[in-house]
């Protein structure tokens, strides 16, 4: 069972998207509000038509603008979960889940609504009314309700937004441990980038309804396609350079920052002289001991903030001392404590060659830091 889709309109929110998720995976889709994330799961739903495209789950053809195709929202067997719930209050959890059910025959549906919720770990609270549930629990029968259905495809629009970030946290291992089990394409609504990247195998950025990048999550934080990628991702380090040299030999692109030469993979396709969006993840920025200052790519930085939470420090140092070259980088919080990793202190950073990613430089490439000399 696998979906695959291809979106187009130009209002009231422009489209243009790819979307592909195969059985048992979970599709993120992340993008600033406006980008066009809930619209897609209603086309996908059924809820809305878009002007062309296509939608198609398995062998089953929903949606076909050329062919005149656009199967009923109750046809497609979809699952879908949304940002508040939906649920009916007047009706207890066993049956809002068991208005799920109607493909089944009426004496069968109470039992399969209790199994169901005992799934969503929601045993002995079927005869309670939503008002009665705390938010995660309202959540989880929403869940038990769109899973009910046998869907050929579930949807989750940003369904841990409305609970605190202890139930959130709660919900997304129930999530992880339910999705196991469920053979079915999952397309994920969300505008949490960690949230993306625990539960989806696969994420697609997307910026006015265009698709701009589809990927593991992995290969998309440390490979972005486009500095704009890059930002809507929350990416820190994003600066501006100029190609001083290739050399396919030896893997290398030399490029020119703060005046000085940095070395990164070999990027094909960039001429010397070409300006350039560089990228480090904050991973690829490695503080170093001070003997260590002669290794590739090290430099000097002064510490402007640390941050510290449950055990990591996330730091920002400026480099060569300019208020316009910031990385950020992680440490463990007991180790920057030892190392005195403090505001004020001179530190040594290693930007690792493996992990900088050169892009071209895009409209709005300088707001990130247009460090060439």
């Amino acid at each position: 069972m696998k979906l695959v889709a291809r979106l187009e309109q130009s209002a009231p929110i422009p489209l243009a998207a790819d979307i592909v998720c195969d059985s048992g995976e979970l599709l993120a889709l992340v993008g600033p509000s406006g980008s066009g994330k809930s619209t897609i799961l209603r086309c996908l739903a059924g809820l809305h038509r878009p002007t062309a495209g296509s939608v198609r789950c398995g062998d089953a053809i929903w949606f076909d603008a050329g062919r005149g195709i656009d199967v009923r929202p109750q046809r497609r067997r979809v699952g879908f979960v949304f940002q508040h719930y939906a649920l009916f209050p007047h009706l207890s959890a066993q049956d809002n889940v068991s208005i799920a059910l109607q493909h089944l025959p009426p004496g069968e549906r109470a039992e399969k609504a209790r199994q169901w919720l005992a799934r969503t770990r929601l045993d002995g609270l079927e005869a309670r009314r939503p008002a009665e549930l705390s938010g995660g629990q309202q959540q989880r029968v929403a869940i038990a309700r769109a899973l009910a259905r046998e869907p050929q495809l579930l949807l989750l629009d940003e369904p841990f937004s409305a609970v605190d970030q202890v139930t959130r946290r709660k919900l997304l291992r129930q999530l992880i441990a339910l999705r196991r089990s469920l053979a079915i394409p999952i397309v994920l609504v969300t505008h949490d980038l960690e949230e993306a990247a625990l539960l989806a195998d696969t994420m697609t950025v997307l910026h006015h309804g265009h698709t701009l990048q589809t990927a593991a999550p992995g290969e998309l934080l440390a490979r972005p396609a486009s500095a704009l990628v890059a930002r809507l991702t929350d990416q820190p380090n994003i600066f501006v350079g100029k190609v001083l040299a290739q050399s396919p030999a030896t893997d290398t692109t030399l490029i020119e920052w703060l005046g000085k030469p940095l070395q990164a993979g070999h990027h094909a396709g960039f001429a010397v002289g070409d300006s350039v969006c560089w990228v480090v993840p904050e991973s690829g920025v490695i503080l170093v001991r001070e003997y260590q200052a002669d290794r590739e790519n090290t430099l000097n930085a002064t510490v402007s903030e640390r941050l510290a939470w449950r055990g990591h420090a996330t730091v920002t140092a400026h480099a060569a001392d300019r208020p316009d070259a910031a990385l950020s980088f992680g440490i463990g919080a007991s180790v920057a404590q030892r190392r005195g990793v403090v505001p004020g202190a001179r530190v040594a950073l290693q930007l690792q060659k493996s992990a900088i990613c050169l892009t071209p430089v895009d409209a709005a490439g300088g707001m990130a830091g247009d460090l060439q000399g």
